[in-house]
């Protein structure tokens, strides 16, 4: 074995769980990964719930997640593995570089972020460097995440109401229950989310709350 492959600290392979819901890409990474001889995966799962079951029973120390799979996306699916399998890295991999997509991996504590166009040998390398408790993302994520950080914050930019229907979103409370809640047609509420949704850079609901967290928004 060649030591400056080796990404942990006693010597021994490093265990990867493969999570996505296409076989071929599973193969394919399974097949990115058979050559090298520090890396051996240990499992492969098609859906977060399935995820979850072979982190508990494999206890990777590196799982390349999905971002979008049946029975819950690969946010949850990082949460849960995460809560099965503590001393895991979870590595997103996947098509999506959204702002609201990056920071919720991350917020779900995730150590890295790719893109499925990533080089082989970026694949690996962000593998062993995960293993040994880096963080890693892609060059675009990385850029992003740095414009982000640079812009107003969003609390700057909500206005109150829309502070107030977000808030009320983060509570569970529908449309129609917020409008009765802050006297305001359903219409209304919607517009004031939409709004919303586009300062935070963002198109959904769980997104939003996610994001405002995120930020630092007091909800």
């Amino acid at each position: 074995m060649n030591p400056e492959k080796d990404s942990t600290v006693d010597g021994s392979d490093i265990t990867v769980l493969i999570v996505d819901d296409h076989p071929v890409v599973r193969a394919g990474l399974v097949g990115m990964l058979a050559g090298e001889d520090d890396l051996r995966v240990v499992g492969e799962a098609a859906s977060a719930d399935e995820a979850v079951t072979v982190a508990a029973n494999r206890q990777p120390d590196v799982v390349l997640m999905d971002l979008r799979m049946p029975g819950g996306d690969g946010v949850q699916a990082t949460a849960g593995v995460l809560a099965a399998a503590p001393r895991a890295r979870v590595v997103v991999l996947t098509t999506y570089d959204s702002d609201a997509d990056i920071l919720r991996a991350v917020e779900a504590g995730a150590a890295g972020y790719l893109l499925k166009d990533a080089a082989r040998t970026d694949l690996v390398a962000a593998v062993r460097s995960a293993a040994r408790g880096e963080t890693v993302l892609a060059p675009s994520v990385a850029t992003r995440l740095v414009d982000r950080l640079r812009r107003p914050q969003p609390a700057d930019a909500l206005s109150p109401r829309e502070l107030q229907v977000l808030r009320l979103v983060a509570k569970g409370l529908s449309n129609p229950e917020i409008g009765r809640e802050l006297s305001i047609s359903e219409a209304t509420v919607k517009t004031h989310l939409l709004r919303a949704f586009a300062k935070l850079g963002v198109t959904d609901r769980t997104a939003a709350v996610t994001t405002a967290l995120a930020a630092g928004i007091d909800l």
